[in-house]
């Protein structure tokens, strides 16, 4: 079975969106559901919500494998599906909100984290049951967009970066029922020296849950 647990964000940025995915013998209905693998439809206007899997953090470095950056331990997105077609197909949905919290800078001359904020929401979001992508979609006109302010020594710094492709991408997995963000990568937009010109997003968020539903069921993708 292959639960949707779906990112952002962020920004982070971020934005965020973590799924899981049902087994192929499995695979019938709609391409979301909640209940089981196959269940019940997931409606169109449910609100679908996830944090960060357990034990994790939400990262935005300054290099794809580094560990210079920001670290955020606290992360959650949430999503309003506007279509569930029949699976094999994809879902989409309008990523709504995404916030970080807890966070810590390791970045030479800052002292803390002011905030990290998600910027231009709402974005577009799909969910291909065929390829298990979960895409979250900026445009021209609202960016895929993450601000991070800063504490240095001398005041607060802000740091403002956007998606190199307007676009962050996940791969889900039914192992640990994740979705996960790899490096998705961000390019500073404004801001002092003190800002790292590019910025790595990673982040896994564990299970997605239909919140407008009794008991909030997890939701499955088809």
């Amino acid at each position: 079975m292959r639960k949707y647990g779906y990112l952002a964000l962020v920004a982070i940025p971020t934005l965020l969106a973590t799924l899981v995915v049902a087994d192929p013998a499995a695979a019938a209905g709609n391409v979301l559901t909640h209940g089981s693998a196959g269940g019940s439809a997931v409606a169109v206007n449910d609100v679908l919500t996830a944090s960060l899997a357990a034990g994790t953090t939400a990262n935005f470095y300054s290099t794809a494998t580094g560990t210079t950056g920001v670290r955020c331990s606290s992360s959650s997105f949430s999503a309003t599906v506007t279509a569930n077609p029949a699976a094999p197909g994809v879902a989409t949905e309008t990523l709504t909100a995404q916030t970080f919290g807890n966070c810590t800078s390791n970045v030479f001359g800052t002292t803390g984290v002011r905030s990290v904020t998600v910027d231009n929401l709402p974005y577009a979001t799909t969910v291909d049951s065929a390829t298990k992508a979960v895409t979250i979609s900026g445009t021209a006109a609202a960016p895929i967009q993450t601000t991070i302010v800063l504490s240095t020594i001398l005041g607060t710094t802000t740091c403002v970066y956007r998606s190199a492709t307007n676009t962050v991408s996940g791969v889900a997995s039914n192992t640990d029922l994740s979705i996960t963000f790899t490096s998705q990568q961000f390019t500073k937009f404004s801001g002092p020296g003190t800002c790292f010109a590019n910025g790595y997003f990673t982040a896994k968020y564990s299970p997605v849950r239909d919140t407008s539903q009794a008991g909030s069921p997890v939701v499955y993708v088809n």
